[in-house]
């Protein structure tokens, strides 16, 4: 499995500014690529707690860092990390990181339908990190045309949305879609044969939509930064990576309305992105966003 690779993470590290003591939280520990840099900084006299809503990818992340006794690895959803403070009886951290891009060992023989490449179209169409939630193929089936129309269009904006969804009702009707296959084929034939002029896979945006429908990503990152005052301690910091326009509009207007009300300080008044180096290394990170708010000391 393709080791994840940490975006912005130079960046990451010098404006979350770990140092040694500090208790930090990683929402979003992935593959551990933070992690392991943040650890390094904190020492063995600071805390790291770890949060993923994937368990297999926690169970790898476990062993990446198994050297590291000061590391708290929680299957768990970020949104619900002033839960897991209190469960665990842990303070408001001094630093806390959500990364919400898509992890190369996610996308990559996941065995769970989140890419639509040729090496995963016999996966099942789950898309889901965690094993609570209703999976993409039942979710084909269940939501109404209409519906399924405006997920993909709402949380993708893709323009064929309408067209997509009467394909993936009529192709349902007669076989079930039950694999990555079944569902890029299904979207790729449903749109005109120059979409984008080939500048992307037909069935990129379709599958983004239902990912983040399915996993209720947008209401999760509502959610965690409606609790920020309880998870991050007066003075401490707060980085988020967004990977699309919805996810960092939801931060930008948060991290400016906890600003107006005196409860924060931007640190990063416009997002940071990736640089030239970092997304020729990584194309993925082409899309990262990184904004910084400081907790307000009331």
């Amino acid at each position: 499995m393709q080791q994840h690779i940490p975006v912005l993470l130079q960046e990451v590290i010098t404006f979350l500014d770990p140092r040694p003591g500090d208790f930090i939280i990683d929402g979003t520990v992935d593959g551990g690529g933070h992690a392991r840099e943040i650890l390094g900084r904190i020492t063995d006299t600071g805390r790291l707690l770890g949060i993923d809503w994937d368990e297999a990818l926690l169970a790898e992340c476990r062993a990446r860092l198994s050297g590291y006794g000061n590391a708290i690895l929680v299957h768990g959803n970020y949104a619900d990390a002033a839960r897991i403070l209190r469960e665990r009886d842990l303070p408001p951290a001094d630093g806390l990181l959500v990364d919400l891009g898509f992890s190369s060992e996610q996308l990559e023989a996941s065995g769970r339908g989140f890419s639509f490449g040729e090496s995963s179209r016999g996966e099942p169409l789950l898309m889901t990190y965690d094993d609570s939630r209703p999976s993409v193929a039942s979710l084909l089936r269940e939501l109404k045309e209409e519906e399924l129309a405006d997920v993909i269009y709402g949380l993708g904006g893709e323009r064929y949305s309408r067209r997509i969804a009467k394909a993936i009702k009529e192709r349902g009707r007669k076989d079930p879609i039950a694999t990555s296959g079944d569902l890029a084929d299904t979207v790729r034939n449903a749109v005109s044969r120059g979409y984008e002029r080939g500048r992307i896979d037909p069935a990129t945006r379709t599958f983004q939509a239902l990912r983040i429908y399915a996993n209720g990503e947008l209401e999760n990152l509502k959610a965690l930064l409606g609790q920020l005052p309880e998870i991050v301690r007066p003075g401490g910091r707060v980085a988020i990576i967004t990977f699309h326009s919805l996810e960092d509009r939801i931060v930008k207007e948060a991290f400016r309305d906890i600003a107006k009300r005196g409860g924060g300080t931007l640190v990063t008044p416009k997002p940071v992105p990736a640089g030239r180096e970092e997304i020729a290394g990584n194309p993925r990170s082409r899309s990262a966003k990184l904004r910084v708010l400081r907790m307000g000391d009331r």
